[in-house]
């Protein structure tokens, strides 16, 4: 697989001041990676998912004012757009890059991973392999960086992100890896897109559970 690994230059792209100047660094050292990853891991999800995976890069259109704190690229079923669905990213804050599986307040599926949660409860506290468990990390506001570590969500944090899904309409929930910016992984093309894909096969059954 073709891809390029990300460096501190790219995670500074986030210290740029400005909507357009820092759109302008996004586009010409950000998102060609990210367009490059999205083609590279979409048949690999394609296959674990059992359906067709399409990636999405954020264009972050809509902001007229602010600059973007983060990027990503997103894969979903739909060819169309992937808010609406349970999906999969990558991307970058200022100090870490993300590999996630989130659901995210724009989907319907929100009910259905609220029920199965606390359903399958110790599958899901038994999720982390006990050597990756101090980068897994869960978030309910996919907009602000950082989250509770999975090895201390326990049964009431899990309990606590299920009824909030439940109830709350803006709502939502992201379980996934973080890793340093310079975390030597993220460099190496070949390795970024191994630790990609070791990340979303351990999240792949919480994916599912969000159907």
């Amino acid at each position: 697989m073709n891809v390029q690994g990300f460096l501190e230059k790219d995670f500074a792209v986030f210290e740029i001041e400005g909507l357009q100047p820092r759109m302008d660094a996004l586009i010409a050292n950000v998102r060609p990676k990210l367009d490059e990853l999205g083609r590279g891991i979409a048949p690999f999800l394609s296959a674990q998912c059992g359906e067709e995976m399409y990636p999405h890069v954020a264009k972050h259109a809509r902001r007229t004012v602010h600059p973007p704190n983060d990027t990503w690229v997103a894969w979903a079923t739909s060819k169309r757009g992937y808010k609406a669905l349970p999906h999969f990213q990558v991307g970058l804050f200022a100090d870490y890059l993300f590999i996630v599986m989130a659901v995210i307040y724009e989907s319907p599926n929100k009910t259905v991973l609220s029920r199965a949660l606390p359903a399958n409860e110790s599958e899901v506290l038994n999720l982390v392999p006990a050597g990756m468990q101090s980068e897994f990390y869960w978030s309910v506001d996919h907009t602000k960086p950082g989250g509770v570590k999975h090895s201390e969500l326990g049964r009431e944090g899990l309990r606590l992100i299920a009824d909030r899904l439940a109830t709350v309409k803006q709502s939502e929930v992201l379980c996934g890896r973080f890793l340093q910016k310079d975390d030597p992984r993220l460099q190496d093309g070949g390795t970024l897109a191994r630790t990609v894909e070791d990340t979303f096969e351990t999240l792949l059954p919480l994916y599912r559970m969000a159907f």
